[in-house]
């Protein structure tokens, strides 16, 4: 089973609505069919040797061994979702993956657009209606984890800290710094702290020793002046 490649670009092409590349991957040529936004990017490069990376579905038939590919691996994990479904094949899934973005088709699916479903080429009304069925309560709890998973990661930062601020108070108070001079320089370590998390530097800063030098230095007047 194949599910990812990168190689060199050697060709791509439409043919019947459907677009396809040819890969070099290691001397060996590989015919994926692809998205046409896919292709659309491959034009507008002037790169003679471009290089893609693509996640693929391989579907094996009696006569033949067909390659999907797409730019994610949430695009291709979509598509897989779509032939689960008894009677929509690939096609579909190609078709509705290159109208639309993955975001507009899961939003659609979610909120009971079928106007937009609809509106691909060779999607009547009682697939639209097979595919919201399906689909529907599969997105809601995905999108439902990956919130709570957020919440989670929050949860677990702020426990850390926490944890982390009760040890550097002690530490700030046994080198004789103040209960007031710790009281006013921990909003700033705080406020200091969330805007690394927004910038994912948490790694970085979360650490006891960071935080401990972050503080001595506001209250020796090192990095800033605290109004004391």
């Amino acid at each position: 089973m194949i599910s990812w490649i990168n190689g060199i670009i050697i060709n791509s092409w439409q043919e019947n609505n459907k677009s396809f590349i040819l890969i070099n991957c290691q001397g060996i040529g590989y015919e994926i069919q692809t998205l046409k936004s896919v292709i659309q990017d491959i034009n507008n490069e002037t790169n003679a040797q471009q290089e893609i990376v693509l996640w693929l579905r391989h579907i094996k038939k009696e006569d033949c061994d067909q390659l999907f590919g797409f730019i994610s691996k949430d695009q291709r994990d979509f598509f897989n979702e779509i032939l689960n479904i008894k009677g929509i094949g690939a096609q579909i899934g190609m078709a509705l993956l290159s109208k639309y973005s993955l975001d507009q088709i899961i939003n659609a699916i979610v909120e009971n657009d079928k106007k937009l479903i609809c509106s691909v080429q060779g999607v009547g009304q009682k697939m639209t209606d097979r595919l919201i069925l399906e689909l529907k309560s599969k997105l809601i709890t995905k999108q439902i984890q990956n919130k709570n998973n957020a919440n989670n990661k929050d949860l677990i930062n702020n426990f850390e800290l926490n944890s982390i601020l009760q040890d550097l108070k002690i530490t700030l108070h046994s080198l004789n710094y103040s209960q007031k001079e710790i009281k006013k320089v921990f909003p700033i370590l705080i406020e200091k702290y969330k805007k690394n998390i927004q910038r994912k530097d948490e790694q970085q800063y979360i650490s006891f020793e960071n935080l401990l030098k972050e503080a001595m230095s506001y209250l020796d007047g090192k990095d800033g002046n605290i109004d004391l």
